[in-house]
């Protein structure tokens, strides 16, 4: 069996699109270092054609399903306008939105409300009334109250319910990214209470004709058998429906952050859906947001202070968690990878030339660490980081913490 470790794979990343092209590495045919240079700061580069071939690799996947498909793109997971209108351009996916201007934002890009699926917790009197004046919008009420209130302003209207099979699956053992399961969460209706919320619906005229469901995220192959246990459970929801349409399996597709993560087998991923829901005569909807955009986007930093302290050795670059916050509050791994190397890389990546870093943000908070020992080619001051994965939840969940400028966002194409 070969051996899967990060001392022997220390490039496990590299695919043809993301690679060294002699010292210098290249994203979707572009110079990281140079379009860093460019850029003037810190900066995101997301690959256009590294997104649509997320895309077509899903909906290969989901074509083996023998069922009627939609992906639903989660655009909280990266809304850059120019990425979302090329994504609108190639259509390959609608949108699944989780508030009123996520609706808007998505429809100035080019989406019809038809095109987007309304998916949100603690919904507002606000946020209803956008949703009255978007009636082919479809929403997933994940609450009794939003149903009553719902069918208050848009009387008539056809509906899913969000759901709470109470298991999750997610990255790893990591509890944060588990929306369901052991502890009760405030996401979607419970067993207990689903018969209450389609009698309620009846009562106020309101017509259920799907389900969905989403119970974590970044989920790979070792939790297949995990995921396949929640897809076997929320037939029961579906079951208790007069007129079963669509069965919505959220997102939570996960994507490698580590040399040894095994990643998602699609095919077997497909079978699970295919086993759960064949011959049903539902519609399958995902909404994947990760796996479309995380690898296909990186985050680059420069690297302003090379310094010694006691056995530390660390790397401060001039951007912190406020540009990237996985890394702190979800405890996921940030693999860091030099933008430019002084040899070769076969030379620059062989153990004996490795250093062991820690890689320091520029916010005052103990916290801001984007890597400890990291191993990597030789840095020094000027040089420029480039973090992976860096495509979705990044640039979406940023803020300004101690006043620090925000990175720019750029769509590199063919």
């Amino acid at each position: 069996m070969a051996d899967t470790t990060q001392e022997t794979r220390p490039r496990w990343w590299a695919r043809p699109d993301l690679d060294y092209v002699g010292t210098d590495l290249h994203l979707g045919g572009v110079n990281l270092a140079q379009a860093a240079r460019e850029a003037g700061g810190p900066a995101y580069f997301y690959s256009g054609e590294r997104v649509l071939a997320n895309l077509r690799r899903l909906q290969a996947a989901l074509g083996t399903t023998g069922l009627e498909t939609r992906i639903r793109y989660a655009m909280k997971a990266n809304r850059y306008g120019p990425l979302l209108t090329y994504m609108k351009a190639s259509g390959l996916c609608g949108i699944d939105a989780c508030s009123p201007n996520e609706l808007r934002h998505a429809v100035r890009c080019g989406f019809r409300p038809g095109d987007v699926s309304y998916t949100a917790t603690s919904v507002s009197e606000a946020d209803l009334q956008v949703l009255a004046r978007n009636p082919d919008t479809w929403i997933n009420c994940d609450s009794l109250s939003t149903i009553r209130r719902l069918a208050r302003v848009s009387p008539g209207r056809t509906i899913g319910l969000r759901v709470n099979p109470a298991l999750g699956v997610g990255y790893g053992e990591n509890q944060l990214l588990r929306y369901s399961g052991e502890r009760t969460s405030k996401f979607g209706i419970y067993r207990e209470h689903y018969d209450e919320a389609l009698a309620l619906a009846k009562e106020v005229g309101l017509k259920v004709e799907g389900i969905h469901f989403h119970v974590g995220c970044g989920y790979l192959d070792a939790q297949l058998p995990a995921w396949r246990e929640v897809l076997q459970s929320c037939r029961w929801f579906l079951d208790r429906l007069e007129n079963p349409r669509i069965v919505n399996l959220g997102g939570g597709l996960g994507l490698p952050h580590v040399a040894t993560d095994t990643p998602l087998d699609l095919e077997r991923w497909a079978g699970v859906i295919r086993e759960a829901f064949g011959g049903r005569g539902v519609q399958i909807w995902v909404e994947p947001g990760d796996f479309i955009v995380k690898d296909a986007g990186v985050l680059v930093l420069q690297v302003n202070t090379v310094e010694r302290k006691r056995s530390t050795t660390f790397l401060g670059v001039d951007g912190g968690f406020n540009l990237a916050m996985e890394p702190v509050f979800y405890k996921l791994p940030c693999e860091p990878v030099p933008a430019r190397l002084s040899t070769n890389a076969a030379t620059a990546w062989q153990a004996e030339n490795l250093r062991t870093y820690t890689i320091a943000g520029n916010i005052n908070e103990a916290l801001d660490i984007w890597a400890e020992n990291a191993a990597l080619p030789e840095m020094v001051e000027g040089d420029h980081l480039v973090l992976l994965n860096a495509g979705g939840y990044a640039a979406g969940m940023s803020s300004d913490h101690c006043m620090r400028a925000q990175a720019t966002e750029h769509l590199l194409l063919p």
